[in-house]
């Protein structure tokens, strides 16, 4: 049996349009330094073109050794996100992902979370590739 705690930061609602949750595989809550399948916590942040907000916690455990357990007890603790930064994933982790509609990205290096978080928001207020654009609106879709 899967275990997940969620953490929730209570704030003013976010206006609706161009936002996402945005996951982070980190020890610290403040560097994205953990693989995908063996992370037990991961930051989520709600990020607009214009602001950008830590909105809470995911920390997750799967009983059992399958690796399956653990890929897809953290597949369903981040349903809501659009997008997981990790610092490794493996390919069937990450095709559970994208099979989801959430896009697994590799963190480049000695990244922090609010540096992500300001490189997103500069190439959400330029010109955003395709899968961004609905990554951005994936709450806003039918499912």
């Amino acid at each position: 049996m899967a275990l997940t705690r969620r953490l929730t930061v209570v704030n003013d609602p976010v206006k609706k349009g161009f936002v996402m949750k945005v996951a982070f595989a980190s020890s610290d809550n403040h560097h994205i330094d953990q693989h995908f399948g063996w992370a037990e916590k991961f930051a989520i942040w709600e990020v607009q073109m214009d602001q950008a907000r830590f909105s809470g916690m995911v920390q997750v455990e799967a009983a059992g050794d399958g690796v399956e357990d653990k890929i897809q007890t953290r597949v369903d603790a981040l349903m809501d996100c659009s997008i997981v930064y990790v610092n490794q994933i493996g390919g069937p982790a990450a095709a559970k992902l994208v099979a989801q509609k959430i896009h697994p990205l590799k963190s480049k290096g000695e990244e922090t979370i609010s540096q992500v978080v300001e490189k997103l928001q500069q190439v959400l207020q330029g010109n955003p590739p395709p899968w961004l654009r609905k990554a951005m609106l994936k709450d806003e879709r039918p499912a």
